[in-house]
């Protein structure tokens, strides 16, 4: 679904509604009445406000270890790493075999073994 822009004839903003025009005038008097005692209504039961008032304590945070869980009476292990990691060697073929690396399709790189192997990839279409 692509996103698109919706005519004037869709908003978010409301619509002023204008003057209300009555057939006659008992059904304006009708009206008023009923908005009357709506009013009066809502007068009656309005909204309550809370007279408690709340209040709140602020935080206090304590970053410290509890007794029970502290564990000094443990004694670490040296085990002669420097680091928190050991360095991985580097990879590297060390073999006689493999003559070198080509190319094939889209930069892919394949391994050479013989001579014969080096001519057909060096011959391959796109």
């Amino acid at each position: 679904m692509s996103m698109h822009l919706e005519g004037p004839w869709i908003t978010t903003l409301g619509k002023k509604k204008g003057k209300q025009k009555f057939r006659n005038a008992e059904q304006a008097k009708k009206a008023r009445e009923l908005d009357e005692s709506w009013q009066k209504l809502l007068d009656k039961h309005g909204e309550k406000k809370d007279k408690t008032k709340k209040s709140f304590k602020p935080l206090q945070y304590k970053l410290n270890v509890p007794e029970d869980r502290s564990t000094k009476h443990i004694k670490s292990v040296d085990s002669g790493i420097l680091g928190p990691v050991n360095v991985r060697k580097p990879m590297q073929y060390t073999g006689d075999k493999m003559i070198g690396i080509g190319t094939m399709h889209k930069s892919n790189a394949v391994p050479i073994f013989t001579d014969d192997e080096a001519k057909s990839i060096s011959s391959m279409r796109r």
